[in-house]
């Protein structure tokens, strides 16, 4: 896998508009220029609920893979029909929560198709320790819910999971080294937090067993969002030479 694929932009935008105005600050032409341009991106609800399968098609068109994060949680008729219905634009990744059981992400994952791939959420980078035992009644700590969720994705047929990079390396351990993890709560070293409760830097993410990380505020909200994605790749570079 490149350097830059394995770095998932995350357009926390509402409209196409804002997308273009981002990208145009890489030159998305130059396919061959080391650590120029992004490969893949993520696009949300923020994003997906105000501009519809259009942006998809856009994205597309400019060469770049898609992780469409829609986080289907229903019951499993409803998720294999969500599922199917959203294939059809033959994005590189789709989620579903693993919260919806392991029935439902065996439906889900009969639903799609293609190459696309599907990937199930354990529990969100903004929940700790406190919130999930207090406000959620989970008992244990973080990691061992993920490690749960995660070891039900997988006996589900999944091809992987959302989780923080702080669970990456324990997660392959308890399913399989090809066991895809995607790991958002990246920032750079003294970047904002934010709503994120359990994060790491791109190097560490990396070599804590992270396949993909997922970086948003910190890149497009970026003073020189090229700069960054620049900086971000020698990052993975480093962490992955």
């Amino acid at each position: 896998m490149e350097v830059e694929e394995r770095i998932i932009i995350a357009l926390d935008y509402q409209t196409q508009t804002e997308v273009e105005k981002f990208l145009s600050v890489f030159d998305l032409s130059q396919k061959d220029t080391l650590y120029k341009r992004p490969k893949m991106v993520k696009v949300g609800m923020e994003l997906y609920y105000s501009e519809g399968p259009k942006i998809l098609e856009y994205l597309k068109s400019l060469g770049l893979k898609i992780f469409l994060d829609l986080k289907v949680h229903d019951i499993p008729n409803t998720a294999y029909g969500a599922i199917k219905s959203l294939s059809k634009y033959g994005v590189d990744i789709l989620n579903v929560h693993a919260a919806g059981g392991i029935e439902m992400m065996k439906r889900a994952k009969e639903a799609c198709s293609g190459n696309t791939k599907l990937i199930a959420v354990t529990q969100l980078t903004s929940l700790d320790d406190s919130m999930i035992n207090v406000e959620l009644g989970i008992s244990g700590d973080s990691e061992s819910n993920v490690i749960r969720l995660a070891r039900n994705a997988k006996a589900a047929g999944l091809d992987g999971v959302v989780s923080s990079p702080l669970e990456a390396a324990k997660i392959k351990e308890n399913t399989s080294s090809n066991f895809l993890t995607v790991c958002p709560g990246v920032r750079l070293v003294d970047g904002a937090v934010g709503d994120q409760k359990r994060v790491a830097t791109p190097d560490y993410a990396l070599n804590n067993g992270c396949d993909y990380i997922v970086m948003g505020r910190a890149i497009i909200s970026s003073s020189d969002p090229a700069k960054t994605f620049q900086e971000v790749c020698e990052l993975v570079h480093a962490a992955s030479a």
